[in-house]
């Protein structure tokens, strides 16, 4: 098993030196669910939502969430990402949407936590538009999807 990158010698939480490492084009994908009503997910849909375009604010909420993901989660680096994607895409027969974001740069250190956090924030930020209408929506799974680039190789989740 590998060990914890952010953790030093004395057992201390620290920030990962990368400046020996080789610049690789690396890349991310995860994925996160929003469940909720029959009737939640139409409003959505139909574009009835008083408070506008749900999937443009979250999709735009995630790839802004990426880029400031270093703000988020103490130890992250900042990075200088080159493309970051974020797609919504409502599944009525299970009464959910699915969030799925790709972030890429070239760099030294990969990009899996922009990947799930722009998912994680896309579907909070559905949460943030429909709980005026509905309050018991479930957020969840995320996972990392896929990961590519750098010295640990690449990582598939299985299906």
């Amino acid at each position: 098993m590998s060990q914890l990158t952010h953790i030093n010698a004395s057992g201390e939480a620290h920030m990962v030196d990368v400046s020996a490492k080789s610049e690789t084009v690396r890349e991310a994908r995860a994925e996160a669910y929003v469940e909720m009503s029959e009737q939640t997910l139409t409003m959505i849909m139909q574009g009835s939502h008083h408070k506008g375009d749900v999937f443009a604010t979250a999709r735009i909420a995630g790839i802004q969430a990426a880029k400031r993901t270093w703000e988020l989660i103490p130890l992250c680096h900042p990075l200088l990402l080159s493309k970051v994607e974020v797609s919504l895409e409502a599944q009525p027969e299970n009464n959910r949407v699915r969030i799925e974001s790709c972030c890429r740069l070239t760099g030294k250190t990969g990009v899996e936590m922009e990947a799930l956090t722009a998912a994680s924030v896309a579907a909070l930020t559905i949460y943030d538009m429909c709980k005026a209408v509905q309050k018991d929506m479930v957020i969840g799974p995320v996972r990392l999807l896929t990961k590519s680039g750098g010295k640990s190789g690449d990582f598939q989740a299985e299906a």
